[in-house]
């Protein structure tokens, strides 16, 4: 199982959208690593989120691959995963944060 952590600004499109993202994400885990996802969703509150002084509109999505992943594989991958994001938040790639650790 792949472990996945979404932190999302509360009342903007990841948050509206979940149902849609969390498909995406078990697509793009299934694809990518052969497993499926368990999502942990974080919401910040209005008002408690800043980048650059203004309240922030950035999510970050945080998963753990299944196996140690070269530095080129790595970066295909979140480039896919950033992409993934965009189409279905809206988002620009400003306002993402992408991570792809490898396990313990």
């Amino acid at each position: 199982m792949i472990n996945c952590t979404c932190v999302v600004q509360e009342g903007q499109s990841p948050d509206q959208n979940r149902g849609h993202i969390e498909d995406v994400l078990n697509s793009f885990a299934s694809d990518s690593f052969r497993e499926t996802t368990r999502i942990a969703w974080l919401q910040v509150a209005p008002g408690n989120g800043f980048t650059a002084g203004k309240p922030s509109t950035s999510s970050v999505v945080s998963m753990t691959a299944n196996e140690p992943l070269s530095p080129e594989r790595r970066e295909t991958l979140l480039r896919k995963l950033v992409s993934l994001w965009t189409e279905s938040t809206g988002s620009t790639v400003d306002e993402i944060v992408a991570v792809i650790a490898d396990p313990n």
